[in-house]
């Protein structure tokens, strides 16, 4: 009985899978707020009755930790289903859909690490939810303090200084010195930089366009990534050379800016590899390499991406079922090659139902940013949208040999307690915007209509 309740549980987590992420694009298409309700509520029933069937089979196959399992999946629906009841409450004009998706990929993210390791999914839980009590403040700071577009250079400065640090009190891991330890907990400074990043360059397009400011932001943004270069990040590094390009084209519209930068940045790259290539670029060159032919060194430096592409192939399009697949021996399948695990026992089907919600979660940050008036929150919204969907690129990419690896982990899904928290700073400042836009709009609206009736009683 137990295995026909796993085996059946497989499947319909598949066919939720399917339809969340339908309906997280056909909710874009209702103009009836009672109908676009309708569906945003049923994806709560989607994503609820695949966390439940998941920690049901999680439950049923370790008899021994059932009672810590129960009690674990219920302080997650707990947390998902306070916040987004309080938070609509306490902001009407945010958007459902962001708060959604943003559910469904952390509680997707704890079932795939309680299937992994318990107690980094325990661990990820109590920092993903103070992180969210944390940013929960943000849009009120965000609609009370209208000046934020005005500390464009401190934001460059600070954000410098922050990636700098690791110069000092830096540790290294996986080839990169792009962590800090402080009191015994591991930061990774880029992370919260990307944020602020996007924060200078939006302040500095808002404040003006000319040619003299675009090269005190370029300067800016080239310090940027080359301390990002000098710590081996090549991955962050990469990060912010994207965003940057993307939001200068879009705050400018000039598309000379972007063939310019583009070859400037290829050019500067070259150059970095041939001055550099033995003292900042060897470990890059071992991805490059191992991504041309893993099978060459299967069980050395190909090992993972190896591991990564049998488990991908072994789970096949509905995947061998949870707890009944092999994962674990990818290394740091937790975070960076979360994506592999995913496709090898929920499924091929359902990993690409996944980055179809990471899609919507892209097209809702670019709505917003699409219907924005103020241009500093305009190109900020679009900067967070590329910062998230190239993230998400990259990292599976990565897992599938798309790309060479890169270390980056998918946003709100892997393991990371700096990539969880920057990645629901984010999310919360999207919402912030989205916020300050829906009450402008519904404000100029009621001014219409206030017009509109005095002029039909005159």
């Amino acid at each position: 009985m137990t295995n026909v309740i796993i085996n059946a549980s497989k499947y319909i987590i598949l066919v939720m899978m399917v339809l969340y992420a339908i309906s997280c694009y056909t909710a874009f298409r209702h103009v009836d707020e009672k109908e676009k309700m309708k569906k945003l509520n049923q994806q709560i029933v989607y994503v609820f009755v695949i966390h439940f069937l998941a920690y049901l089979t999680f439950a049923l196959r370790n008899i021994e930790q059932m009672k810590t399992i129960v009690i674990f999946y219920g302080l997650q629906i707990f947390v998902a289903t306070m916040y987004m009841y309080l938070y609509h409450y306490i902001y009407p004009y945010s958007s459902r859909v962001i708060t959604n998706n943003m559910c469904f990929l952390l509680l997707i993210g704890y079932i795939m690490l309680t299937r992994l390791n318990f107690s980094l999914a325990k661990k990820q839980f109590v920092i993903a939810t103070a992180a969210m009590i944390l940013v929960a403040v943000i849009p009120k700071i965000m609609d009370k303090y209208k000046n934020l577009r005005n500390y464009g250079i401190v934001y460059g400065v600070v954000g410098i200084l922050a990636l700098s640090s690791v110069f000092v009190i830096g540790v290294e891991q996986y080839g990169s010195v792009n962590w800090i330890r402080l009191f015994g907990i591991s930061l990774q400074p880029s992370e919260f930089v990307k944020i602020l990043f996007v924060f200078f360059i939006a302040s500095m397009l808002s404040k003006s366009r000319e040619f003299k400011n675009v090269m005190i932001t370029t300067a800016f943004a080239c310090v940027h990534m080359g301390v990002l270069v000098l710590e081996k990040d090549l991955g962050g590094a990469l990060i912010f050379f994207v965003i940057f390009i993307s939001m200068i084209y879009v705050g400018t519209g000039k598309i000379s800016y972007l063939i310019g930068f583009i070859t400037g940045g290829f050019a500067m790259a070259g150059l970095a590899f041939l001055l550099f290539k033995d003292r900042l670029f060897d470990h890059v060159m071992v991805r490059i390499n191992v991504w041309k032919n893993p099978w060459a060194d299967i069980r050395g430096t190909g090992y993972q991406i190896t591991q990564s592409l049998f488990a991908i192939g072994s789970g096949g399009y509905f995947g061998t079922g949870l707890t009944k697949g092999s994962p674990d021996v990818i290394p740091v399948c937790e975070s960076d090659f979360i994506f592999s695990a995913i496709a090898e026992e929920l499924g091929v089907i359902f990993a690409i139902f996944l980055i179809l919600v990471c899609f919507s979660c892209f097209i809702s940050f670019v709505t917003i940013a699409m219907h924005v008036r103020n241009r500093f929150y305009k190109t900020m919204a679009f900067g967070f949208a590329i910062c998230y969907m190239f993230q998400t690129f990259l990292s599976i990419g990565g897992v599938t040999k798309f790309i060479p690896s890169t270390g980056v982990t998918i946003p709100l899904v892997s393991y990371g307690g700096s990539s969880v928290l920057s990645s629901l700073l984010m999310f919360s400042i999207m919402q912030g915007i989205s916020t300050i836009e829906n009450k402008e709009a519904e404000k100029i609206e009621e001014e219409r209509r206030n017009i509109e009736e005095t002029a039909q009683r005159a």
